[in-house]
């Protein structure tokens, strides 16, 4: 069974940075599609950022950038100039699997 796990959240300010990981346990990790969505109070989760299992990258913040380590099966956000409008719970997703994490915290507040 494939399990996703978010790390690297928490609190920053206003203008900071953060690195979110998503750390992947099964076998097919290569060959997926690895997203990250936001979601916050009363709203609709929405994508944030996606890699091809080719590493081809979108993201819908140019603020953030999407990276995936094969090796480590592991997917990484970094996230710049945050802003207090990015305070959500961020999400991983192996979209092969169809398998997604619990979810982290992200708060950006001074």
């Amino acid at each position: 069974q494939v399990q996703l796990r978010e790390s690297g959240g928490g609190l920053v300010q206003p203008g900071g940075s953060l690195t979110l990981s998503c750390s992947y346990s099964g076998k097919n990790f290569d060959s997926n599609a690895m997203q990250w969505y936001r979601q916050t109070p009363g709203k609709q989760r929405e994508l944030v950022a996606t890699i091809s299992a080719g590493g081809v990258k979108y993201s819908v913040e140019g603020r953030f950038d999407i990276s995936r380590d094969n090796a480590e099966r592991t997917v990484y956000l970094q996230m710049n100039n945050l802003k207090p409008e990015d305070t959500a719970v961020y999400t991983c997703n192996a979209a092969l699997d169809n398998a997604w994490g619990q979810g982290i915290q992200v708060t950006v507040s001074s």
